[in-house]
């Protein structure tokens, strides 16, 4: 997948001038931030399990090698196989070759991030396997040839006339003057497409949102039967997981499952909740012949024991970006690569490289509700602050920028000239605002009026209100 984040300013303003995408924008987006805030408001105990969520990852990842090893020893004790790749080639090359051994020609795909990561798809398609994504959402955006908008809802970008012309142009076999009366009737079509390759393929991919050291476990949470009809009727299940995806117990999975629901959909629980160990056993009426496990690093190794581990702490709800309003306003393509949002902003940074991505962790208002939010209390706007520190460290700003925080320094530095001047700006914004009280155009402040009136000041400095509530304090 091309990363297109160095040109994110260009994204965005494309981004809000489709007016299909804003459209697509104001429609979902409040979906989710009312159904969350009903799911916490009806677990009066919420708070506390982000307490727990978070101590439960930190150990993990205090003790990562160790649950990763007894992951792979219970997962062959199961009868399955673990397979460690330490980059995107090595995971290409894992599943390419697992494919080929069970000489597959179609396979069925669930929605997994990490396969967009390592850019699976291209890879089984350049040699001869036709992957088929099978959740809705990653279905239609295969169709269109786009990547994901969203984490857990991949097509979030798009409308339902979207759907429909897409479908009038795929599903060429299909009565051309057909009627889609209501959201169902597309369901019903893609169901109708996918059934036949459910039952062709020979390998079914899976993502995994934990893995189970305890018993070698991988889990799945959807909202559609997709992901158990992957797992279960191929020959062969793979599921295509990341190395902070292990988790210790089942115990420790299901307190962090009660956490990801509610963030991410507003749900107790995902319709289907799936737990995956092992292949077939010979009483079981249905499930794979095989079961393999893909295990990348990818970069995240790296991460561990700097100040971006607390990233990997990360479930992959989708809360941050559903109340993000830079999110909301330009959508998750903007941001040029697999991962939106505030946590993309942070975790891109960190597999793709800063001097690609440099413009991420400063596409945010740091105001904050990221971290108020996620369900691991990830402090996100501290992590993109920690990026903006090594992109001025590295001489990565624009030098205009980097000259104007030299001269902020150098009056800040003088406490009674910054007072001065502060005062002396004040008076003349005041000033020159007059009666409107804002500014339509402003020297150097171009690009924020571009797109929004300036307030003029109210009242003196900060300074000078500190000084007259200490004297108020005073006895």
């Amino acid at each position: 997948m091309h990363i297109s984040s160095p040109q994110f300013h260009q994204n965005a303003r494309r981004a809000m001038a489709d007016a299909g995408l804003q459209k697509a924008l104001a429609t979902s987006r409040p979906h989710f931030l009312e159904r969350r805030a009903n799911a916490v408001a009806n677990l009066p105990e919420f708070e506390m399990l982000r307490d727990t969520a978070r101590d439960i990852k930190n150990h993990t990842l205090a003790h990562l090698d160790f649950y990763l090893e007894t992951f792979e020893q219970n997962v062959e004790k199961a009868g399955g196989k673990v397979h460690w790749c330490p980059t995107a080639d090595d995971a290409r090359d894992a599943v390419l070759r697992i494919c080929r051994e069970a000489d597959a020609r179609t396979v069925t795909k669930g929605k997994s991030m990490i396969s967009e990561e390592i850019e699976l798809n291209d890879h089984l398609e350049r040699n001869g396997i036709q992957p088929v994504e099978t959740d809705l959402g990653e279905y239609i955006i295969q169709l269109r040839k786009e990547a994901p908008s969203h984490i857990i809802a991949p097509a979030f970008h798009l409308n339902r006339d979207d759907w429909e012309t897409q479908f009038r142009l795929s599903h060429t076999d299909l009565p051309a003057d057909r009627v889609f009366a209501e959201r169902r009737d597309i369901l019903t079509e893609a169901r109708a497409k996918l059934r036949a390759r459910f039952l062709a393929a020979d390998v079914g991919i899976t993502g995994a949102n934990f893995l189970i050291a305890e018993t070698g476990s991988s889990v799945i949470v959807t909202n559609e039967g997709n992901g158990d009809l992957t797992q279960t009727l191929p020959r062969v299940h793979i599921a295509l997981a990341t190395i902070e995806k292990v988790v210790p117990t089942l115990e420790d999975c299901t307190s962090l499952l009660r956490v990801l629901a509610r963030s991410a959909t507003g749900q107790d629980f995902s319709v289907y909740t799936t737990f995956s160990t092992g292949g077939r056993r010979p009483r079981d009426l249905d499930g794979p012949e095989e079961y393999h496990v893909v295990v990348v690093d990818n970069g995240r190794s790296g991460m561990l024991g700097s100040e971006f581990q607390d990233m990997l702490r990360c479930i992959r709800c989708a809360a941050c970006m559903n109340h993000c309003p830079v999110y909301g306003a330009i959508g998750g393509h903007a941001y040029g690569w697999v991962y939106p949002g505030p946590m993309g902003s942070v975790l891109t940074p960190s597999l793709a490289g800063l001097d690609r991505t440099k413009n991420l962790p400063n596409a945010s208002t740091f105001c904050g509700k990221c971290e108020s939010v996620c369900p691991v209390r990830i402090p996100l706007p501290g992590l993109m602050r920690h990026w903006r520190e090594r992109e001025f460290e590295r001489h990565l700003t624009p030098a205009t920028q980097r000259r104007n925080l030299g001269l902020w320094a150098w009056f800040a530095q003088r406490p009674a000239l910054y007072r001065t001047a502060t005062r002396a700006s004040i008076g003349a914004l005041k000033l020159l605002s007059g009666k409107r009280g804002r500014f339509k155009s402003l020297p150097m402040a171009g690009n924020w009026t571009q797109g929004r009136d300036l307030p003029a000041p109210e009242g003196g400095t900060f300074f000078a209100r500190l000084a007259a509530a200490e004297r108020a304090r005073r006895p």
